[in-house]
């Protein structure tokens, strides 16, 4: 297995990937990428699904994905995996490395939150600021990112004489 943690390179075959993070991992046997997969599944409730990639990524390399909420409590559960890992692994915790948005860094639960959207609304949010710099570039108007308040619903809801 290589000590490196990939996030959100995958899009999530549960849902919507604003709900859920897409976790992966490079793993050199087939037999091992199963039974990571039979692992992850087994030992964590906060585990959506796990899965191996149907062939091999190189020769006697597979992925395997692990889908999870998007939701604050992320880092501190892949913490608890990454922990465990130690178990199956030669590696603590200490040794992971983290690869998001084109750029490696050592593992920790502080740079995760720094970095990954947390919630739908966070995930959207980064999204569509992504897509206005990609707008401004090619010189298209760009859209403003709106987020919903609780005083705009309401606003919604009297205006609309359900309130």
């Amino acid at each position: 297995m290589k000590p490196t943690i990939h996030v959100d390179e995958f899009a999530s075959k549960m849902g919507d990937d604003e709900d859920i993070i897409v976790l992966s991992f490079f793993v050199r046997d087939k037999q091992a990428a199963l039974d990571l997969v039979a692992w992850f599944e087994k030992g964590y409730d906060f585990v959506l699904d796990a899965d191996r990639s149907p062939g091999e990524i190189k020769p006697n390399r597979y992925l395997v994905y692990v889908e999870i909420r998007r939701r604050s409590s992320a880092p501190d559960n892949i913490e608890l995996l990454l922990g465990d890992l130690g178990t199956l692994t030669e590696f603590a915790s200490s040794d992971w490395q983290m690869h998001y948005a084109g750029k490696t860094l050592a593992w920790s639960p502080e740079f995760f939150r720094a970095r990954v959207p947390l919630s739908p609304d966070a995930y959207r949010a980064s999204r569509d600021q992504d897509l206005n710099e990609w707008r401004d570039a090619a010189g298209i108007p760009v859209k403003a990112v709106f987020k919903k308040t609780r005083t705009d619903i309401q606003n919604l809801k009297d205006a609309a004489g359900i309130g």
